[in-house]
């Protein structure tokens, strides 16, 4: 069994947000496989399904970004797994929109919903699919909580693709086969 993270806010009114970019890809997941069960624990959504054979839990937390890592610790000892296990995908500021980069570990770039997470779990030793939004040109919460333009929604689209795509290869043959394959 391996856990997706896919970081968001909860709520129609963050629903298109860049910030929201890592909801966006559990729900293409979703969209592509078919959902065994769903359910409500530990202050997130928790959809399992079948990705390659692997099981794949796809995790939204619904503390709103900042607080992450109080739905994922939870969750990540409830059913027991290792970091091996762990992917979390979200929005980067610091990659032009559209990018994927995947690592198998690193640190948070500043991004507060993953220095929850790393707190959390007291290590930063997972795997992780960035995906770019760009630099704002005024205020970073702004940005963040801001929709994409029109100009941007395909980029954006292709991206969120890219990284399913990268998560179906993760799930079959680890983060390595990912990362060699789609950064």
């Amino acid at each position: 069994m391996k856990m997706l993270v896919g970081l968001g806010n909860p709520g129609k009114k963050y629903s298109h947000t860049r910030h929201n970019i890592g909801f966006k890809v559990l729900e293409e997941l979703a969209r592509r496989y078919q959902i065994e069960k769903e359910e409500s624990r530990y202050d997130a959504i928790v959809a399992h399904l079948r990705v390659n054979q692997e099981k794949l839990l796809l995790v939204k937390p619904l503390t709103f970004m900042n607080l992450s890592g109080k739905a994922v610790r939870p969750l990540f000892n409830w059913f027991k797994l290792d970091l091996s296990e762990l992917l979390l995908v979200y929005d980067d500021m610091d990659l032009e929109p559209g990018v994927v980069r995947i690592r198998a570990s690193g640190g948070t770039g500043g991004h507060k919903g993953m220095q929850s997470i790393c707190e959390s779990l007291g290590s930063r030793d997972f795997a992780r699919i960035r995906i770019g939004i760009g630099r704002p040109p005024g205020g970073a919460i702004d940005w963040v909580l801001g929709e994409f333009s029109d100009s941007e929604k395909p980029l954006m689209q292709n991206a969120i693709d890219k990284a399913a795509s990268a998560i179906e290869c993760w799930a079959k043959n680890g983060i390595d086969a990912a990362m060699n394959a789609y950064n």
